[in-house]
């Protein structure tokens, strides 16, 4: 049983990256569970979402329990840090290394914590990752999200060409060339 919390920010494509997850599971016949919680999404704010995926034994609630996730993906930093207590002790936290200033520090009511990532990197195995600039590298920094995939991919027992289909199934074609290349140079970063 794999579960995996995934974090960002309204419009990071937190949303693609589970629906991937979710295609990938199914067509391996596993069980799979998907639940997200939108927040202000729309407007900038958190986007959480549990993706619970197993083989072996039926799965009865969508929701990944605070210790309970092997796998956080986090598109943000302070999303990242935020999310901290959903990871398990031996758990990995895969970080996007990008700063989107929430509205509180946009209007100067707070300030953006400087030490994130440090605080991540003392309380968790933690793999960070400019994914934002490969994913401009490879034509869009819109795929950032699926360079994110890529880096999880080694996480989780499913073969790239696996991924690959699941990609396919569920972006549009005139992306997926470049979703296939920025998914290919996140499972090649670690």
């Amino acid at each position: 049983m794999y579960n995996i919390v995934i974090v960002g920010v309204g419009g990071q494509g937190t949303l693609l990256a589970s629906k991937i997850l979710g295609q990938l599971a199914m067509n391996n016949g596993y069980d799979v569970r998907v639940s997200e919680v939108h927040g202000m999404s729309q407007r900038g704010g958190s986007v959480v979402t549990y993706v619970r995926i197993s083989n072996d034994q039926p799965l009865y609630s969508s929701i990944v329990e605070q210790g309970q996730a092997d796998i956080v993906l986090a598109f943000e930093n302070l999303e990242a840090l935020r999310a901290l207590p959903y990871l398990k002790k031996d758990g990995t936290i895969v970080i996007n290394t990008q700063e989107i200033l929430p509205m509180p520090v946009i209007t100067g009511a707070t300030k953006y914590p400087a030490d994130c990532l440090e605080r991540v990197e003392a309380a968790a195995k933690a793999i960070e990752i400019n994914a934002v600039e490969i994913a401009h590298e490879c034509g869009t920094y819109r795929a950032a999200n699926v360079v994110l995939m890529g880096v999880v991919a080694k996480k989780l027992p499913f073969s790239a060409d696996e991924w690959h289909k699941a990609i396919e199934q569920c972006v549009k074609p005139k992306f997926l060339e470049i979703n296939l290349k920025a998914f290919d140079r996140g499972y090649s970063f670690s």
